[in-house]
């Protein structure tokens, strides 16, 4: 894979100075993954089980991880966890996870993931050898867990360093240990409560939201502006069904680590900063396998990738299947938002002007350092559409009549006729009250 595709899904300014500060708390970006340990998970096994819960503390010491392991492909065993730190935590599933199906195909990949509440990140790696035991092939997956997506870019590098020497001197994890000391995060033994907090390495602090260093995402050549031209006016059925807060599945076969950027910006297109919608947050799977299953089965929202094919006859898992630029609905009630309409065109025709001005700004115009980047023009679209769509409807369902016209849907870049059944769904998802005028066509587009 070319260097440019491997790039972190997310970094962090750490230089963030005040008017980024006030652009981060413009766009609303936050991070909820502070991590608890509980001991209600130790079964027969004696394993620990993390689970997660708010902490800004946590939050602002976002860095420190929950284990760091090492899986390895046994031609006699299949994937197996080789090593890991601490030495009894629960990474039942994690092989599968860190070295997808198809890996085997592939030089080198990377993979996120979620594990229970946590998040992960490998790297991994086929190296040949002249080994009749190992078939000819060694493979392995260095990786960490940890309590938030947003900051395991910052480890990428080093796994990549690290699954190479792995291979090249199997069984030597010093320099794993020493990542795992520097970075762990222990159970408070006075805390009943079993909150996790960080090493005495460092000073943990609970700062307000908007003194959060702004979050970026890095990208392949353009994470979010590839994700743009891949699927045309098509990223907007995508946006519909975030929005709507769906069951959103990306299939591809291997390699999968540029996929993981798909999830992420298909998420990012429900960003909105309207409050008291009373919905769940929608957060991204990342990676999902066969074992994963169980666990969707009991999800109302979220948005994945797999390499494994079965998934598609699994309709019940899924509201629509991406199969490359394919997207495929498993509800014929909702197989009317899968159609582009004019005002989709219109949407994205609007977008591509925005980001061409950025790209080749006036002449008589100053560009500055502190100009934004393309990605961060297209999340700021979608932000303000999705602001002036729901502003607009809570403004409605608070007016007299509470009538939603023809004139309101052209105002927020709605078709009147192509988005009738995608308005319906989602003034009745978010309980808004409104009274859709609007006629249904006996033969609509």
């Amino acid at each position: 894979m070319a260097n440019e595709d491997r790039k972190p899904l997310l970094c962090v300014d750490e230089d963030a100075d005040e008017d980024n500060n006030r652009i981060a708390r413009r766009r609303g970006y936050q991070s909820s993954n502070a991590g608890s340990l509980s001991d209600s998970g130790q079964g027969e096994t004696g394993r620990v089980t993390l689970t997660t819960s708010p902490s800004l503390a946590a939050l602002a010491e976002s860095d420190f991880v929950a284990a760091i392991f090492v899986v390895a492909f046994d031609t006699r065993s299949g994937n197996m966890v080789e090593w890991c730190l601490p030495e009894d935590i629960d990474l039942d599933g994690v092989e599968f996870k860190a070295m997808p199906s198809g890996s085997h195909t592939l030089d080198r990949d990377f993979v996120y993931f979620r594990k229970e509440g946590l998040y992960g990140l490998s790297c991994f790696e086929n190296m040949p050898v002249e080994s009749e035991i190992e078939r000819g092939a060694r493979m392995k997956s260095v990786g960490i867990l940890s309590y938030s997506y947003t900051n395991l870019y910052r480890h990428m590098q080093f796994l990549e360093t690290q699954v190479r020497h792995q291979l090249e001197t199997p069984g030597k994890y010093t320099q794993l240990t020493a990542l795992y000391n520097d970075k762990k995060a222990e159970l408070g033994e006075s805390s009943p409560t079993g909150i996790l907090r960080p090493s005495p390495l460092s000073t943990p602090s609970t700062p307000s939201q908007e003194l959060l260093p702004e979050m970026k995402i890095t990208h392949p050549a353009g994470c979010f502006a590839q994700f743009i031209n891949f699927f045309g006016d098509h990223v907007f059925t995508l946006w519909k069904f975030a929005l709507l807060q769906r069951r959103i599945i990306f299939f591809s076969p291997p390699p999968i680590g540029v996929v993981c950027y798909r999830v992420y910006c298909a998420c990012c297109l429900a960003s909105h900063n309207v409050q008291g919608l009373g919905n769940h947050e929608l957060r991204p799977h990342f990676y999902i396998n066969v074992a994963d299953i169980e666990t969707l089965e009991n999800e109302v929202s979220y948005i994945a990738c797999t390499t494994e094919k079965i998934f598609e006859s699994k309709s019940h898992l899924y509201d629509i299947y991406v199969d490359n630029q394919n997207i495929n609905c498993s509800s014929p009630a909702m197989k009317d938002l899968l159609k582009t309409c004019d005002a989709d065109r219109e949407k994205l025709t609007k977008l591509n002007n925005q980001r061409a001005q950025h790209t080749f700004p006036l002449m008589s115009e100053e560009v500055g350092e502190d100009d934004i980047t393309e990605e961060e023009v297209i999340l700021s679209y979608f932000m303000e559409l999705n602001d002036r769509l729901f502003h607009t409807l809570l403004d409605i369902s608070m007016s007299h009549d509470r009538q939603l016209t023809s004139d309101h849907m052209k105002a927020i870049g709605l078709d009147p006729v192509g988005d009738r059944t995608f308005l319906m769904e989602l003034v009745e998802h978010y309980g808004i009250d409104v009274v859709l005028m609007v006629d249904n066509p006996c033969c609509p587009k």
